[in-house]
């Protein structure tokens, strides 16, 4: 084992967190060692700090080769986490993962599926979920063993639907928690899944002390899944998470940012710019997003050269064909706007589908227009991450469908995310708006993202799993 990493001397513990993907993946370094770093998105960002300040144990799925190797050590101290590795074979993680976790579950909480062709419960669908049901009972059942008498486990998205059922039948005494950082599905959504199926997901999800989710709108549709299913209401909560403002400004605050920053300012020059960063990702909505902008352009010809969209666009989801379907369509969209309007000194659209953290929040730093227009999010953090680095007065286009509108959106700029006009005349407005009102609105969103850390999330997530019922 690398540097970094070491195993600690450890009994039981009193308080887990269990995701499919854990804060650390690991690498080879040249001399063949394992070498731990700090996974990306938001999950790791979001229950980080609470997990650093209660000495949690952090229970994942080993999902590279390396990771399997140093599951193999057991339980390891990396990066200031404590981390245990669950293992399951090559083709039933690809089928837990890739067949029902994505290419299911995030497509019915999402409002995804094109009906006409999508869903198809097969055979190899079925056999595809008898896999989500083992891992999930294998998780559950490393938990039973890992955590003591009365202690606390927090369980972590639509990856682990079934865990917390299983570990009431397992270990009674535990006081558990469930939170979602997806959307939740309508009931009349629920119906297109096999009853049996449903069924399972509900009771699985309600066996929880307390099910949380980022914002009353999902709480609601959990509550009218349940009562229609079940004939009952669980306890829920709602605690939207916050970014990590020191970890963003830290980045923002880097050599590598400031590099990227005058890269990007290399690019841009004095023109305007628009933004967005996230991922090449169905539910984010991209291809609206460029409609729009070429639509603006289309309607206001003092904007053409004038104003320059940056889509920080990495990739997700790739063992699935839909999602390099729609990379590949991302890409050809692109390339269409910028063949229609560019000129020698002016690229409308700059695309970088690499992941670049530093570059996303160089990005992040110099916008004047922040667009974040999902079909439907659990929260989205971008929108809280924007305005906390932002140099420019910058304003938010945001997406009702995005859980946060409920937090920010008194101050953002609206959007209809399946309105491309709609969208397009939102551009037009942020662009339009006083340095003044830019000035108000941007300081009330800064004021909105700060106003609360990880830790209260983590906290309040942790105070819902050990309330009494």
């Amino acid at each position: 084992v690398g540097s970094g990493v070491r195993m600690p001397t450890t009994g039981p513990v009193t308080l887990a967190v269990a995701s499919n993907r854990g804060p650390v993946s690991f690498d080879r370094d040249q001399s063949g060692a394992l070498v731990a770093r700090r996974a990306g998105g938001g999950l790791a960002s979001i229950l980080g700090p609470g997990v650093e300040k209660h000495g949690a144990l952090w229970l994942a799925s080993a999902v590279s080769d390396a990771d399997r190797a140093a599951a193999k050590a057991g339980i390891v101290d990396a990066e200031g986490f404590r981390l245990r590795y669950l293992v399951t074979g090559a083709d039933q993680y690809r089928m837990y993962y890739d067949a029902i976790a994505n290419g299911t579950l995030w497509f019915l909480h999402h409002g995804l599926w094109d009906l006409p062709r999508q869903p198809l419960f097969d055979r190899p669908w079925w056999a595809a979920w008898d896999a989500y049901v083992k891992v999930n009972h294998t998780f559950a059942a490393v938990i039973a063993d890992e955590v003591a008498d009365g202690g606390t486990v927090l369980v972590q998205d639509y990856h682990l639907s079934l865990v917390c059922g299983e570990l009431a039948r397992l270990r009674p005494d535990l006081r558990t928690a469930f939170f979602a950082h997806t959307p939740f599905c309508s009931p009349a959504e629920l119906r297109l899944v096999p009853d049996e199926v449903a069924q399972l997901i509900l009771s699985g999800l309600a066996a929880a002390g307390a099910c949380g989710f980022h914002t009353a709108r999902w709480a609601s549709a959990f509550d009218a899944c349940c009562e229609e299913r079940l004939g009952r209401v669980p306890t829920t909560f709602v605690s939207p998470a916050a970014p990590d403002g020191a970890d963003v400004a830290r980045v923002a605050g880097s050599d590598a940012c400031a590099k990227e920053l005058r890269h990007l300012d290399s690019q841009v020059g004095d023109r305007r710019l628009i933004a967005r960063v996230d991922r090449i990702e169905l539910s984010k909505n991209l291809f609206r997003g460029f409609a729009a902008f070429d639509d603006l352009l289309e309607q206001r010809a003092p904007l053409r050269g004038e104003v320059v969209f940056a889509a920080l666009e990495y990739p997700s989801r790739e063992g699935l064909a839909e999602y390099r379907a729609y990379r590949r369509d991302v890409e050809s969209a692109v390339k269409a706007i910028n063949d229609k309007w560019a000129t020698a000194e002016w690229t409308p659209i700059i695309l970088d589908t690499t992941d670049n953290y530093a570059r996303s929040v160089a990005a992040l730093r110099r916008y004047d227009v922040l667009l974040v227009n999902p079909v439907r999010d659990g929260l989205n953090l971008v929108a809280k991450e924007g305005p906390l680095v932002n140099e420019r007065d910058g304003v938010v286009a945001l997406s009702r469908g995005a859980g946060v509108w409920d937090e920010i959106g008194d101050h953002a700029i609206e959007v209809h995310p399946f309105d491309v006009v709609g969208t397009s005349d939102a551009l037009g407005t942020a662009l339009d708006l006083s340095a003044r009102d830019r000035s108000i609105r941007s300081a009330a969103l800064r004021r909105a993202a700060v106003s609360r850390t990880p830790i209260d999330w983590f906290d309040e997530v942790l105070a819902a799993a050990r309330t009494p019922d």
